[in-house]
């Protein structure tokens, strides 16, 4: 059996992210349970905002097909999202709108969301550690007939979530990270 692959799909860019050091942390604990883990950041496929208009003139972005064919390359996906106005950021919805229009030969569109599974997490400085954004990605990606774990990791507080040697050192978080975790393994494995 080949070497189960999951995709990390970060959601900010920002600079010293929590989202992202929450990306980290996952993707370490992934390892640490034997997958293959390989961690993007959405800064290398930038894509204008999505328009009908603009995909008929153009096509689709070819990094929208280059992430939709990593994304392809894998068993599953990990997208950490952080929380704006109490839903998705619109870097991760409209990564999500490009890759959902992607089909290449031999394959009905939106198949790369029905072939693996997905896990979701979110980091916040606030207690309800983005838990809006991940109602908000969970209903986006089942909209895509994506495989979403029933477990999902929301880090409240996230600022003091962390040890001094990075990382977490809540129980809870850390239970619920190791829930998610096993279960995008154990989802990923039985789609291989």
């Amino acid at each position: 059996m080949p070497a189960l692959k999951i995709l990390v799909i970060p959601g900010s860019l920002r600079t010293g992210s929590l989202n992202a050091k929450l990306a980290a942390t996952i993707a370490h604990r992934l390892v640490q349970a034997g997958a293959e883990v390989t961690r993007v950041s959405l800064s290398d496929f930038p894509m204008p905002i999505y328009d009908g208009d603009l995909q008929a003139k153009s096509g689709v972005p070819k990094n929208a097909v280059n992430l939709k064919r990593m994304m392809g390359s894998h068993h599953g996906v990990l997208i950490v999202t952080p929380e704006y106005n109490s839903s998705v950021p619109a870097l991760v919805k409209n990564t999500i709108d490009w890759i959902s229009r992607v089909q290449d030969p031999h394959e009905t569109r939106g198949q790369v969301f029905r072939e693996r599974a997905f896990a979701i997490a979110a980091a916040s400085g606030n207690r309800l550690g983005g838990t809006r954004a991940l109602s908000a990605l969970r209903l986006i990606l089942t909209a895509c007939h994506a495989t979403v774990v029933p477990n999902q990791l929301a880090l409240s507080f996230a600022e003091q979530a962390y040890d001094d040697k990075d990382r977490l050192k809540h129980a809870a978080d850390i239970e619920a990270l190791d829930a998610m975790v096993r279960q995008l393994i154990e989802f990923s494995q039985r789609m291989m």
